[in-house]
């Protein structure tokens, strides 16, 4: 049961973590390429 809710709580962590990183990550090099010409 334990073990479960545990993979269940990493994958949704995961699930929400990976586009929220990219978005960031996008962000970051759109922000770059302004600044940086």
């Amino acid at each position: 049961m334990k073990t479960n809710r545990t993979g269940l709580l990493i994958f949704a962590w995961v699930w929400v973590g990976l586009p929220f990183l990219y978005g960031v990550v996008e962000l970051i090099r759109k922000v770059t390429q302004l600044f940086g010409g």
